[in-house]
């Protein structure tokens, strides 16, 4: 929707908006964009924008941003012109959607507070067991170790060596070299991760991953900046069943559920029988 010149100008504006956090100035509320009577600010569009985002990364989430905008407020616009008064007082429907919300969240505060405790591990495996089909993998999961560490990382003949090994000693031995010379470390051997995770470390995704990790079990792959070791232990592949601590919590949210409606009953008879006692309930 921006046109080239804008996009120009939205540049230099990020540029500027960047330039303000380093040197301590406050951030205008120069005009931007102007629909009718309702201004976008540049201190707007600022606000807005993300920590942590290159310039740009800054340029692209802000013509995104102000492009939400000028359809949202052309729509409002139509709305405020094409509505009739009582179409347009939505005081009640936005009061009733607060209680609903609040309700809810309260309700799922308590729930995981009084039942998640109490499912145990014989009922995750109970109904694993009996469901065990709807737990088939989506994509390869794997066991292992991953390691980044800069190109001039020393002693790297004894982190080949280190990563590689099944001894508990060389894994202490690894976390310790780790400790002091990785950029990223993980020993994932108690806990499985989709490969997907890894991939997006590495400069490259290791491509077909189900055919990789079938035939290697050991990668390493390199960038202008870091090496990259990834050492696979264990490991299962798309559409087989996935083992029960993966999917552990996904289960407990579904046990979770089914409890849902028994508790919220009990949840509000309580609450009656409490308010009547404490006669928080007039009758008229």
């Amino acid at each position: 929707m921006i046109g080239k010149y804008a996009f120009a100008g939205l540049v230099a504006m990020v540029m500027w908006l960047t330039a303000c956090t380093h040197s301590g100035d406050s951030i205008s509320d120069e005009p931007l964009v102007r629909i009718n009577e309702t201004i976008l600010t540049k201190g707007m569009v600022y606000q807005a924008i993300p920590d942590g985002l290159s310039k740009e990364d800054s340029v692209i989430f802000a013509q995104d941003y102000i492009n939400r905008w000028i359809r949202s407020e052309l729509m409002i616009s139509k709305a405020d012109l094409n509505l009739t008064p009582e179409e347009k007082n939505v005081d009640q429907l936005l009061e009733e959607y607060r209680r609903s919300l609040l309700i809810h969240q309260y309700q799922q505060k308590l729930l995981e507070q009084k039942y998640s405790p109490l499912i145990t591990g014989s009922e995750i495996k109970e109904y694993y067991t009996e469901m065990v089909d709807n737990f088939k993998l989506s994509r390869p999961i794997i066991k292992g170790v991953f390691v980044i560490v800069p190109q001039s990382a020393p002693n790297i003949n004894v982190l080949k060596e280190l990563y590689r090994s099944d001894d508990s000693e060389d894994l202490i031995k690894l976390e310790a070299y780790c400790f002091q010379n990785a950029k990223k470390y993980e020993v994932f051997l108690d806990h499985w991760l989709v490969i997907d995770d890894i991939n997006k470390w590495l400069p490259e995704p290791i491509d077909r991953p189900e055919r990789f990790i079938k035939n290697n079990t050991y990668y390493h792959t390199t960038d202008s900046l870091y090496q990259y070791y990834l050492s696979i232990k264990e490991y299962k592949l798309s559409n087989e069943v996935a083992p029960v601590e993966f999917v552990e919590s996904k289960i407990k949210a579904i046990l979770l559920n089914k409890k849902r409606l028994e508790f919220i009953k009990q949840l509000e008879t309580d609450l009656y029988d409490e308010a009547l006692k404490n006669k928080s309930i007039t009758f008229y």
